[in-house]
């Protein structure tokens, strides 16, 4: 059975425990980078969601995870607003994959 994985701060992803996801609080981009690649072993996960300022400690681990998994891996804005990380990301893949910025500058 396809499962679901939350990474991030305790307080950010406890909510999602209530709806059965699979929460995983990290402290610090080490540990977030630890969880998210052993998310990305795990052939059971299908999605991740990872909290924008967990994001934001390692850009480098997100691009590893979907080199390394064909989970849905996002990320999703705090209670503080969002930072504009997950457009960031697709409008860089859009721009990738098309090679014309289609969205837009900020």
């Amino acid at each position: 059975m396809s499962k679901a994985v939350a990474i991030g701060e305790r307080g950010l992803i406890l909510g999602f425990k209530g709806v059965g996801v699979t929460v995983v609080p990290v402290e610090g981009a080490e540990a977030f980078k630890v969880e998210l690649m052993r998310a990305a072993r795990d052939p059971e996960v299908a999605l991740v969601l990872v909290t924008e300022t967990s994001a934001a400690l390692d850009p480098e681990a997100l691009k590893e995870f979907r080199a390394l998994s064909a989970a849905i891996l996002t990320t999703i804005p705090t209670h503080q607003g969002s930072t504009h990380f997950s457009f960031q990301e697709m409008r860089s893949a859009v721009e990738r994959s098309i090679g014309v910025d289609m969205l837009g500058k900020d």
